[in-house]
This record gives structure tokens, C-alpha cells and sequence, in this order.
């Protein structure tokens, strides 16, 4: 139950950074489970554990990490289009 719960956080935190930033995650659904669950430990990494926690996630480090997530891999497909 645990980690389907978790799943379900990473995806919202991954939309959540998307709508955000305003740039789509790519793979859809499964874009933004990847997007949130790297953002959330990117995110812890830096930040460390502050903020509400729900699903054995950080909501604050985690959302700002998956933002910096999907700006580095905005970056690096619009480099690789050129």
C-alpha cells in the first residue's frame, strides 16, 4: 500500500512542478512519477527534511527539486534538438 501511496505523491509532486515551471514532463503519467520521486530526493539533498511530509515525502524540498529537475532536462532536450 505504502509504495502504490507513494507513487501516487510522485506523480501529483511531478504535475504539480510541471504546471509550475509551465514546461510538459515528457512520458505523461510516468514522466511525472519519475520527475517527482528524483525531485523529491534532489530536493531532500539540498534542503534537507523541512516542511509538511506526506507519503514519507518532504512536500517542500520535493517540489522545488523537481522543478530544478524539469528545468535541467528542458534544458538538455532543447539542446539535443539544435
Amino acid at each position: 500500500m505504502s509504495f502504490i501511496f507513494s507513487l501516487i505523491i510522485g506523480g501529483l509532486i511531478g504535475w504539480a512542478a510541471g504546471a509550475i515551471t509551465g514546461k510538459g514532463v515528457p512520458f505523461g503519467i510516468i514522466g511525472n512519477i519519475v520527475a517527482g520521486l528524483i525531485g523529491a530526493n534532489l530536493g531532500t539533498a539540498l534542503l534537507g527534511d523541512i516542511g509538511p511530509k506526506v507519503g514519507g515525502f518532504a512536500i517542500i524540498p520535493a517540489l522545488i527539486g523537481a522543478i530544478i529537475l524539469i528545468f535541467i532536462v528542458s534544458f538538455i532536450l532543447r539542446a539535443i534538438k539544435k
